[in-house]
């Protein structure tokens, strides 16, 4: 994912941190998902009062994960905010061997782990409202394997191929198209 463009990768435990906080992530996720908006309309859209987005939204900024996007407003008063990429990565082998981004990026996990189970129980609720034909395609599943630390890897890159594959077959705005949330994860289970 490193060498995709638009693309940011962390390291900075500083950075980390910032992002780890619920409403932050789920204000980057609205910018990146519905693109550029003001404080107002993040308000509107998250049920979170306007001076909490503004401040969140200002710890965003200073951390390089948002940006002003100046050419959308209508006057000098009215600010508008864009995602400063499209995606975002780190790699925890990068984190091992110093404490403090070990516990950035350990609590940034937690948070988007958090972030994801919100979403899923949010879909559970919606789903009996869901017209039949988006029920069908749905799945939840897992997996034991049995493999070696390399394979794991191979197995991770397949998986950010398959998923940069359908984000490019998936462009939205195509009829019939929806947003469908697609989430995995591969590690070494408890022994």
């Amino acid at each position: 994912m490193a060498d995709e463009p638009n693309h940011v990768h962390l390291s900075d435990p500083r950075a980390m941190r910032a992002l780890a906080h619920p409403t932050r992530l789920r204000l980057l996720g609205e910018l990146r998902i519905r693109g550029p908006q003001t404080v107002g309309m993040l308000s509107e859209r998250t049920g979170e009062a306007v001076g909490s987005v503004s401040w969140h939204i200002g710890k965003l900024a200073e951390h390089g994960f948002v940006a002003e996007a100046p050419d959308l407003a209508r006057d000098r008063r009215e600010r508008w905010w864009r995602a400063a990429h499209a995606s975002t990565d780190w790699d925890p082998v990068e984190l091992l061997d110093d404490p403090e981004r070990r516990l950035a990026g350990d609590l940034l996990r937690r948070a988007a782990m958090a972030r994801y189970v919100a979403r899923y129980q949010a879909y559970l609720e919606s789903e009996a409202s869901l017209d039949v034909a988006w029920v069908r395609g749905t799945t939840s599943s897992d997996t034991v394997l049995h493999l070696t630390p390399d394979e794991l890897v191979e197995l991770r890159d397949e998986l950010s191929e398959l998923g940069r594959r359908w984000r490019e077959r998936g462009a939205s705005g195509r009829p019939g198209a929806e947003m469908v949330t697609l989430i995995w994860q591969a590690y070494r289970g408890p022994q």
